[in-house]
């Protein structure tokens, strides 16, 4: 068992309520799972999820507790297993209760809670907490953040963080590797757009695979912006708040609009 305490979210005090609450209960669901359970037994997979992919034990409990605390707070949710639950509410949390899942599952200290407060279609609130740090990235649409990109333009020499390479992406992977100067593969999308946001990379990509769903960028799409930053989709599809958690996007987040180009026109070839 991984043993390792996670510690409380060190939220702002602005924080959404329903946002915070849902946070934390993802943060005390999962340490109470890992304490409870061997790493083989949070990395089985024992269900189907609503967007079509299997569900590990560590998902189930960590979003069965924050339906919990979605539904007390009054909020609509919609997340990866449990799909769309209606609480009669113009406020839909959009949540990705465990990014980094096979992380989180084998102890691997790179996994987050990552949502965003839809109001109208529309995400206006964003808020991603890194597990085992409890360190958390705060935005609203529309209003600098107090964190900046490192505003970086060119591909080359650049630090970037990218998806596993997966079939049919291989060539397009090197091309991008081929040009940075660092390269990292940390399996957590939503923890690697923050750290675009931040300035701590340069850039995220996923290289043609169509892996993303809505809730691993929705968070970055108001956090990155906000940040200075760059957050589309490799073919120019647009990131809108939907229902369908079978649709599919090649996320890039990027310091700026000029690295993002490059990073598009690399990847397409």
């Amino acid at each position: 068992m991984n043993t390792w305490p996670v510690p409380a979210p060190d939220l702002p005090a602005d924080v959404h309520p329903a946002l915070a609450a849902t946070a934390r209960a993802a943060a005390r669901a999962y340490g109470g799972a890992r304490g409870e359970f061997t790493r083989a037994q949070l990395r089985e997979e024992i269900a189907d999820g609503a967007d079509g992919t299997p569900t590990m034990r560590v998902d189930a409990i960590v979003e069965a507790a924050i339906a919990e605390a979605a539904k007390g707070a009054g909020a609509n949710l919609l997340s990866e297993e449990a799909g769309f639950l209606d609480h009669g509410s113009a406020v839909t949390l959009v949540i990705d209760p465990v990014d980094g899942s096979a992380n989180a599952a084998t102890g691997v200290p790179l996994s987050c809670f990552a949502g965003a407060l839809v109001v109208d279609d529309q995400p206006v609130e964003a808020l991603t907490v890194w597990f085992d740090t409890g360190r958390a990235w705060h935005a609203r649409a529309g209003e600098p953040t107090p964190f900046r990109t490192t505003g970086r333009k060119a591909l080359k020499g650049a630090n970037v963080c990218l998806l596993r390479p997966k079939r049919g992406t291989e060539e397009a992977w090197l091309r991008v590797s081929n040009q940075a100067d660092r390269v990292r593969v940390l399996c957590t999308t939503c923890l690697e757009t923050m750290l675009v946001a931040e300035g701590a990379v340069d850039a995220f990509a996923d290289p043609g695979s169509d892996t993303h769903r809505l809730m691993d960028l929705i968070a970055a799409l108001v956090t990155v912006p906000a940040a200075g930053g760059v957050l589309l989709d490799l073919h120019g599809r647009p990131l809108t708040f939907d229902l369908d958690l079978t649709r599919r996007w090649s996320g890039i987040a990027a310091a700026s609009p000029e690295l993002a180009d490059e990073l598009v026109a690399t990847i397409l070839g």
